[in-house]
């Protein structure tokens, strides 16, 4: 029994567990460090020594003296303590008028201060200061703090890089697969990854399975028809040259065109599964013989010269698909000019004519099946609808694309193919 794959769902669950998790033990850790000091309350005597000049306490806190002119003037954040001034004032034997003391927060006991404050007193040249030294920005406290966080932002993201990676591989993987898929040349769908994953591989290859037989039954039937229809099209051929003049003539040409269309449907069902004959054919050089065959039958095709370009493929589909680019230049644009350049990956071939161009909105619509341009189905223009069909799945087999634009002087496809 095959082992069951576990749930895309499990990994994300447990990396929310485990996130969840490592920020409380961080939170924990820092608490348990302590919070930034806030140093031991300092006793008034000590500080009334130290405002008789004498030395500084050791309080855990950093205290600064200086002397100077004028009266100090307490910070915005601070007020004053008239128990704990009294209480400075009598320990220093001074009248209270000339004692300063005010703290950043209230005190529990008269006698000693705690955190930030400002004590001073009057001496002979003006007044002697104490207050508690600004901190520093960056205390010990916000490194233990800041480094917490930062082992621990790299845990869960080097977790969470792996999870995305575990959970997206096989799905780009899947993506590549599905998009190289072609008719008549199937891909091997990866297996693998997460069960959803997996699920979802195994439904695209029952998928393509399925289209590849729906598509194969198409073809086939597209084939007995074309061949059961060879015997009653050449019996009505033979009744046709019964027929008086001009009857004949214009029976005939319905015969035709009925046998034209059946080789189209034929074609675009062969080149839908174009790939089975891969060599390495040289682009400009193809082109070129196009140009030439097509201008000697008076046909105003022009080629200019390009950078070797040399792709692999079906020669013959790839003939057929730039013949079918060629006659549709000729028929409805008067002519052809084609040149072609290269990218880093692929050959881009530009094939332009003089006519009235593509409809933006409605071009791509061009490249289905018994769609043509002219809706009316004038047998003056020809055509049964296949011939832009056949010219993308023909790109599409071999890798490239194929668009339908326009420039200045009238319209203009562009071909683009993968360099071998």
């Amino acid at each position: 029994m095959p082992r069951r794959r576990p749930s895309i769902a499990m990994p994300i669950f447990l990396l929310v567990i485990l996130s969840v998790t490592l920020a409380a033990l961080v939170m924990f850790a820092v608490t348990f460090r302590g919070p930034p000091p806030q140093g031991d309350p300092l006793r008034l005597a000590q500080l009334a020594i130290a405002l008789d000049g004498g030395a500084l306490p050791q309080s855990g806190r950093k205290l600064e003296r200086v002397e100077q002119d004028g009266e100090p003037t307490p910070p915005p954040s601070d007020h004053e303590i008239p128990a704990s001034r009294a209480a400075l004032a009598q320990a220093l034997r001074l009248p209270e008028s000339q004692v300063r003391l005010w703290a950043m927060q209230p005190q529990r006991l008269p006698d000693e201060v705690r955190g930030p404050f400002v004590a001073a007193r009057r001496i002979a040249t003006g007044w002697r200061v104490i207050r508690i030294a600004p901190p520093p920005f960056f205390t010990h406290w916000h490194r233990i703090s800041l480094t917490a966080m930062a082992i621990a932002l790299l845990l869960l993201g080097g977790l969470g890089w792996a999870l995305a990676q575990a959970i997206s591989r096989p799905i780009r993987r899947l993506g590549v697969a599905a998009a190289q898929s072609r008719l008549g040349r199937p891909v091997a769908i990866p297996r693998g990854g997460p069960r959803e994953v997996d699920q979802l591989a195994a439904s695209i290859a029952t998928m393509q399975d399925r289209m590849v037989r729906t598509a194969e039954g198409r073809n086939a039937m597209f084939v007995a028809i074309t061949h059961d229809l060879g015997t009653p099209l050449s019996r009505v051929a033979f009744w046709i040259e019964q027929l008086p003049e001009p009857a004949r003539t214009r029976a005939a040409a319905d015969l035709d065109e009925m046998r034209t269309m059946l080789q189209s449907v034929l074609r675009f069902s062969r080149d839908e599964r174009t790939g089975e004959t891969r060599v390495r054919v040289e682009i400009g050089s193809l082109i070129e013989s196009l140009a030439e065959d097509m201008a000697s039958a008076g046909q105003d095709v022009t080629a200019t010269p390009g950078p070797r370009a040399v792709v692999r493929g079906d020669p013959a589909a790839l003939r057929r698909m730039f013949a079918n680019l060629i006659e549709n230049a000729v028929r409805y644009g008067e002519g052809a000019a084609m040149r072609w350049t290269l990218t880093e990956n692929e050959v881009e071939l530009w094939i332009d004519d003089s006519g009235p161009g593509f409809d933006p909105e409605t071009a791509d619509a061009l490249f289905t099946a018994f769609v043509r341009g002219d809706p009316s189905r004038n047998r003056a223009t020809g055509g049964t609808g296949l011939g832009l069909a056949i010219v993308r799945a023909i790109a599409d087999a071999h890798g490239g694309g194929v668009e339908l634009t326009n420039h200045a002087r009238g319209g203009r496809v562009i071909v683009r193919l993968p360099l071998a």
